[in-house]
């Protein structure tokens, strides 16, 4: 493989759809399977023989920085450059410009993840050298996602979340560039959204007759900036999961692939795999159901939960309601008092919500 393909990681923008976590959290970084999303994507490349990779970063850098460092855990050397506002995927490869330099690269975004990662796309793109090589994928919603419209093996236009979607056929959020790609992003103007479109510089290649090629996805494919998208990511990984009991179970169940952590105690308990249970947890007197992962350091007492994800230090007891569907932040406390008569009572932060029975 090229040793001159560089990687472009996107881990900047302000992750409004998953508010508010992301007040205080990169949106990159919730965990999926027990593992930050943008884990997956670095991981990825470092598979493809990608060394080098910069990473878009903005209000989040410095915890981006702390949980990604230099990059040698992942066997890559890693750049940080940082993107003063999120102003779309073109303008990130504008300020890029001097760390992509002349070199062919790949863009990742970093809260997406592909099931089988990205050595085949990059294979092809040795393989065959086009101008760009695309990755596209059948979607429920394409009005969501640019979307492409083909003629036989050729990309003919490319439309940027449309009203009316010309195809069902998303744009999936990798992408690999001949440096020719810097010419046509210096002739962008900002879309009708204020933003620079990768989709039109894209399109800027195709109207030049240069060679833009695609893959359909195999697999999977998960953009990771809903709330729904987020848990179905942590389902689909969950799938994969390999048991393994290193915690101490007490007068609990186990039933279907459980991975717990050291350090944690399930007492009393029953859990239905697939889950994982991170370090140093206390599960007691509940349930735990499929498509679930706990962080490290969560106690759970006298509860229900599944296809959930609850981050680290987080507590809930004495809920008699089964808790599905959720996503429960840092240090998140949900508990019901014994106080009479019953009340509810509330902190919230903005864009928060609650749906009680």
């Amino acid at each position: 493989m090229s040793v001159n393909l560089k990687g472009l990681v996107l881990s900047g923008g302000h992750g409004t759809r998953l508010r508010p976590i992301t007040f205080t959290r990169a949106k990159q970084l919730i965990p999926v399977g027990n593992k930050p999303i943008l884990f997956y994507g670095l991981e990825d490349l470092a598979r493809a023989g990608i060394t080098e990779v910069g990473i878009i970063v903005g209000d989040t850098r410095e915890e981006i920085i702390a949980a990604v460092g230099d990059g040698s855990r992942f066997g890559l050397r890693v750049t940080y450059i940082h993107q003063p506002e999120p102003l779309g995927l073109a303008h990130a490869v504008m300020v890029a410009r001097d760390f992509l330099a002349e070199d062919p690269f790949i863009m990742y975004l970093g809260d997406n993840i592909l099931r089988h990662g990205v050595v085949d796309i990059v294979n092809k793109f040795h393989e065959y050298q086009p101008d760009a090589y695309i990755l596209l994928a059948r979607v429920e919603h394409p009005e969501r996602f640019g979307v492409a419209v083909l003629d036989g093996d050729r990309v003919v236009r490319l439309i940027e979340k449309p009203k009316e979607p010309p195809s069902d056929l998303a744009l999936v959020g990798v992408y690999i560039f001949q440096p020719i790609i810097h010419e046509v992003i210096k002739t962008l103007k900002p879309s009708g959204r204020g933003e620079y479109e990768i989709t039109d510089a894209i399109q800027g290649l195709i109207d030049r007759g240069r060679d833009v090629r695609y893959d359909i996805v195999r697999g999977w494919w998960k953009d990771t900036g809903q709330l729904h998208d987020l848990l179905e990511a942590n389902r689909l990984v969950l799938e994969d999961l390999v048991p393994e009991l290193s915690g101490d179970l007490i007068e609990s169940k186990t039933e279907g692939r459980v991975l717990i952590g050291p350090g944690s105690k399930i007492i009393r308990s029953h859990l239905r795999g697939p889950l994982i249970i991170g370090e140093n947890c206390v599960i007691e007197d509940a349930y735990i159901g499929p498509y679930t992962t706990i962080q490290n350091n969560v106690t759970i007492r006298n509860a229900e939960i599944e296809y959930t994800i609850v981050l680290a230090e987080s507590h809930i007891e004495s809920i008699d309601t089964r808790i599905e569907g959720s996503l429960f932040g840092r240090r998140s406390r949900l508990i019901r008092g014994d106080r009479k008569p019953r009340t509810l009572q509330v902190m919230l932060g903005d864009q928060s919500w609650v749906q009680l029975p």
